[in-house]
């Protein structure tokens, strides 16, 4: 298009600020009256294509072999094919060979290899192969190693329960290799699903937790925090699971909110006063301590009563036993409620005033409990007054560490009462019946209150969804005090996504007081520790923990249960400790815990010296699991984090958010996903780019739903995009863009516009990409491609596609666009689609030799795209032709001319470059209108039919930032044409029913001339018509 026009009217001033203003990046436009809508609902959404045989041929119909659709099978297949043809298992070697400056590392979190392949697995592994091939696409060599976390509880607690009864009688080592074996089937059921995912990486390198390189460093990092004083051995309460008989850690829990409790209020009896308490009773009524706990089983073990020093204590009198009882002040009304009595408010005091009291054991009568202050005491709940049993309480340890008391356990690791409890507990369950027990020696002793049952959240094991209790016992422990700070320090530096997370992680950090790393399994590494065989003495140095490194290194951690004490000591050490025949230790029996395992992963994966990956990506729960374990093991051993992003998402929920689980039926199985079920008719086979669809547009920074309707959505998705691929497709056929292409500013103006739009959406995605927001990414390609394209530019250039010459400037224009959105639109949506994409490049016509759409690059646009000022022309256009679609709704607008007038200006300036003539049915104005013809004037015609539509509006121009503003009043008059349906284009511009308008003629014309005896379009594709082209 060239844009050197003479004006017709007064304004060149203005005329050359429109003429400048097309390659000047601060237009904005803003129409009054009615709103600027690219919709085309009233123009004519019939074929291009002639129903007289004589013409049929001459139409330059789409030509694809791309299909619309893949029906059935033909998805799961064809991607299948895809992956075999393209290379997708090659890709991720073939780019690591390449020679580029910049390098991305996406460190896998290794999932557990304990089970099939689910919904989360999808979720997270397509979440970073999006990210991977993003980054590969924009010319970073990729690291991706995937791992699997192959030892802990939850493979021992599977391979035990599938033995049943017989695995009483197995061995460590026997029970290790059974756990190996499942762990390694497991492996391949997952590793088989994530290469059908389409997940790039080197499946054939991968990393596992149970190789014995992994575990030698696992080991080495543990005796480089021990040998720091960060790793210790010592006896103190701990989440421990009865179910499983092991320790277990904060991340290893999952909290029951349905947990039913049976809370007790308990008296203490007053043995000694403290000598404020003396002043304020008469000594002539007994007076009690009230406490009330949800563990009436750790009454027992109690060892102190615990106040608030700075809180207000009350003595009062009970109206229904006449009894004296201490509380808080502030929980006087509540706790009378609940003991459905009334109290009597004697006299108050302060918390501090309760120094140096005791009161009497509940159910020891000789055993006095004292009390002591404690910053734990709150007022939310109870009576502020707290039962203290240190062997059962982190905060209860830490004032019997202060106050030195004794941490007696009197549970063991079942989880029942031990002997020391007494012949009444002995081998009770303390959750059951020996609850039931203590409270019914309460109520002998007349020192229960009363009991009520309690529903609140609880701790449970996540394996065996059965409750823990805290129990105190010798662990191995990281002190986490001493890391915190330059961990949180730390994290400022670190970026995450969403902004929110770092907050979580932050407080779930603070909340831990430290870092239960044993654990007493056979299925995992073990602490390289030997302990005395008669003393309370450990060995573990250097020299040990050097030799049992190369051990394992070469034989894997086997060697610590297969081999004989004295080969797992080296013989320097061995002489020092009474010889191979008196050897004085035994190796340790415990395992570290399998967060440990993992948080040591940056140290075997990670490259090069700096050991940092550009990114961790994982599900919510790992802020208290591996994205922490994997600080604090960094920040321990190098100070420093091993991420530089940390990108974190939701669950997977069912439809209506609620958790998926075998018995609500609700389970999605991604395999079936893919493949579909056994009945096909209600679980289809989706593919695996559906599931990849819907992984994209979730919302992942929160929880993530999934069902049957909204996979059938993302397929709908992706069938439209389909239908717009294959347009682009189709009518670029015969195009070469080397040869035929258009220099922009010779193209029309609304193909630049398109090119304009394009360049905006280019850089929207990739900056949407480089956020990790897929979604985002999702919904600016949906809008494009039906908004953009399928409801505006398509519906317009069909009659250029289809009717001018094949090499027509005009044409190959709307060609030159349409292969610039084709190239744009295929590698926006790679990362997500990769089948689909590969299968695009499969079917470019022009493509001298298909290549895989990952091994050409990224986006490519040009800065001479980006024309901000054509959005005056088409936006003021389209607030015209909404005018003109608006005045005859449901009815064919090629049946209709339009006179557009408007008055002198710049409006009118801009509009005049669309079209030259005072009336055309070829211009550029009017292929915007869709009209039969279109008159543009600058006053009102003198004679108007009486059978005319008017409509009346403004649209403001405002140029230069503001420098420049215009407003101007148009006026669109509409009347039904007097022109006949032109057999060929079946446009209204011809003079009789069968004769061709003045342009098909010259085309049909030329064709004939030039090709004469070829058919241009193959006839059975004008048989079956062109409806399949029409988006």
């Amino acid at each position: 298009m060239r844009w050197g026009l003479y004006p017709r009217g007064p304004g060149a001033a203005a005329l050359a600020a429109a003429r400048n203003f097309w390659a000047r990046p601060r237009l904005r436009c803003h129409p009054r009256g009615r709103g600027t809508a690219r919709s085309v609902s009233g123009a004519s959404n019939q074929p291009q294509s002639s129903s007289n045989g004589r013409y049929r041929d001459t139409v330059l119909l789409p030509q694809t072999s791309f299909p619309m659709k893949l029906l059935g099978r033909q998805q799961p297949d064809t991607e299948l094919e895809i992956q075999q043809k393209c290379g997708f298992s090659e890709l991720y070697s073939w780019q690591r060979e390449r020679k580029v400056k910049t390098e991305f590392c996406l460190h896998d979190g290794p999932p557990y290899a304990n089970g099939d392949p689910h919904i989360g697995h999808a979720l997270n592994k397509i979440l970073k192969d999006i990210a991977n091939r993003y980054h590969m696409m924009r010319g970073s060599k990729i690291h991706f190693v995937p791992g699997w976390d192959c030892h802990g509880l939850p493979i021992e607690i599977k391979v035990l329960s599938e033995l049943g009864g017989k695995a009483q009688n197995l061995s460590a080592v026997e029970i290790r290799k059974k756990a190996r074996s499942f762990a390694e089937a497991a492996i391949k059921k997952q590793r088989s699903a994530f290469i059908r995912w389409g997940v790039m990486a080197d499946w054939n390198n991968c990393y596992y937790t149970f190789d014995g390189k992994y575990e030698a460093k696992q080991l080495r990092i543990f005796y480089q925090m021990y040998e720091k004083g960060l790793v210790y051995r010592s006896y103190k309460p701990v989440f421990w699971s009865p179910s499983s008989r092991t320790a277990l850690a904060e991340a290893e829990l999952e909290y029951n909110p349905e947990h039913v409790s049976r809370s007790i209020y308990v008296k203490f009896p007053l043995l000694k006063p403290s000598p404020k308490l003396v002043s304020l009773i008469d000594g002539s009524s007994p007076v009690s301590f009230l406490v009330w706990t949800t563990q009436a089983w750790t009454i027992p073990a109690n060892q102190a009563v615990c106040y608030m020093p700075d809180s207000k204590y009350a003595i009062v009198k009970c109206s229904t036993s006449g009894d004296l009882y201490v509380l808080a002040a502030d929980k006087v009304t509540s706790v009378a409620s609940a003991l459905e009595t009334t109290f009597e408010v004697i006299s108050t005091f302060s918390g501090a005033d309760l120094e140096g009291g005791t009161c009497a054991h509940p159910l020891i009568p000789d055993k006095a409990s004292p009390l002591l202050p404690a910053s734990h005491v709150t007022m939310t709940k109870g009576t502020g007054l707290v039962h203290t049993a240190p062997a059962h309480g982190m905060e209860d340890y830490s004032v019997a560490s202060q106050h030195n008391l004794p941490t007696d356990c009197l549970v063991d690791e079942d989880g029942v009462f031990t002997d020391v409890a007494g012949p009444k507990l002995q081998n009770k369950a303390v959750l059951e019946e020996g609850t039931d027990v203590v409270i019914k020696m309460l109520q002998a002793a007349k020192h229960l209150l009363k009991e009520e049952r309690l529903v609140h959240s609880y701790p449970y094991d996540w394996r065996t969804k059965k409750p823990v209790v805290i129990r105190a016992s010798k662990q191995w422990f990281v002190n986490i005090t001493d890391i915190k700070a330059t961990a949180k320090e730390l994290l400022k530096k670190v970026k995450f996504i969403p902004g929110s997370a770092l907050n979580a992680m932050v407080e779930t950090m603070d909340r831990r007081p430290y870092w239960c790393i044993s654990r007493q399994r056979v299925w995992g590494v073990p602490i390289p520790v030997f302990h005395h065989k008669t003393k309370d003495e450990f060995l573990i140095n250097s020299q040990t923990t050097e030799h049992i490194i190369k051990l394992v290194e070469q034989h894997g951690s086997d060697v610590w249960w297969t081999l004989p004490p004295e080969q797992l000591l080296p013989k320097e050490v061995l002489s020092q400790v009474g010889g191979a025949d008196a050897l004085e230790y035994v190796p340790g029996q415990d395992i570290l815990d399998i967060w440990f395992d993992s948080g040591t992963s940056w140290s075997y994966v990670l490259p090069g010296t700096d050991q940092r990956a550009d990114l961790y990506l994982e599900g919510k729960d790992q802020l208290g699991g591996w994205f922490q374990s994997s600080l604090l093991t960094s920040v321990a051993t190098r100070k420093k984090a091993p991420f530089k992003t940390v990108v974190v998402h939701g669950f997977t929920l069912g439809e209506k958010g609620e958790k998926m689980s075998k018995s609500l039926g609700n389970v999605i199985d991604p395999d079936v996903v893919i493949n579909g079920g056994q009945d096909q008719s209600a679980e289809p086979p989706y593919g695996a780019d559906v599931l990849r669809w819907w992984v994209a547009e979730s919302n992942v920074f929160t929880e993530v739903t999934i069902s049957p309707s909204v996979l059938n959505a993302a397929r709908d998705d992706i069938s439209k995009l389909r239908n717009t691929l294959r347009f682009l497709l189709g009518n670029v056929a015969g195009f070469n863009p080397e040869t035929d292409s258009i220099p922009v500013n010779n193209m029309h103006v609304i193909d630049q516009y398109m090119l304009h739009l394009l360049q905006d959406l280019a850089n929207k995605i990739t900056d949407s990409y480089k956020q990790y927001d897929f979604g985002k990414v999702v919904r600016l390609l949906r809008a494009f491609y039906t908004r953009e394209l399928s409801n505006f530019y398509f519906s317009i250039i069909k009659d250029r596609l289809y009717c001018e010459k094949a090499g027509d400037p005009k044409r190959r224009s709307c060609q030159t666009a349409l292969a610039e959105i084709l190239d744009v639109m295929v590698r926006s949506f790679a990362p997500i689609l990769p089948h689909l994409a590969e299968e695009v490049f499969q079917h470019v016509p022009y493509a001298k030799e298909p290549k895989s759409v990952f091994r050409t690059g990224w986006i490519r646009t040009s800065s001479i795209w980006k024309k901000p000022g054509l959005e005056e022309a088409i936006e003021s256009t389209c607030a015209m032709r909404d005018s003109f679609l608006g005045s005859i709704p449901g009815k064919n607008a090629a049946e209709y001319e339009v006179i557009i007038v408007i008055e002198p200006g710049l409006l009118f300036e801009i509009i005049e470059m669309l079209q030259a003539e005072e009336t055309s049915s070829t211009s550029q104005l009017n292929e915007l209108m869709m009209a039969s013809q279109t008159t543009l004037l600058s006053q009102d015609p003198p004679l108007v039919t009486t059978d005319v539509i008017e409509r009346q509006g403004t649209f403001l121009i405002n140029l230069e930032g503001g420098d420049i503003r215009e407003e101007s009043s148009y006026k669109v008059i509409v009347m039904p044409t007097t022109k006949e349906k032109c057999p060929r284009c079946w446009k209204y511009t011809a003079e009789s029913s069968d004769t061709l308008c003045p342009r098909c003629a010259e085309v049909v014309n030329g064709n004939m001339k030039h090709l004469e005896g070829r058919c241009y379009v193959p006839l059975h594709l004008c048989l079956r018509g062109s409806s399949k082209f029409y988006i």
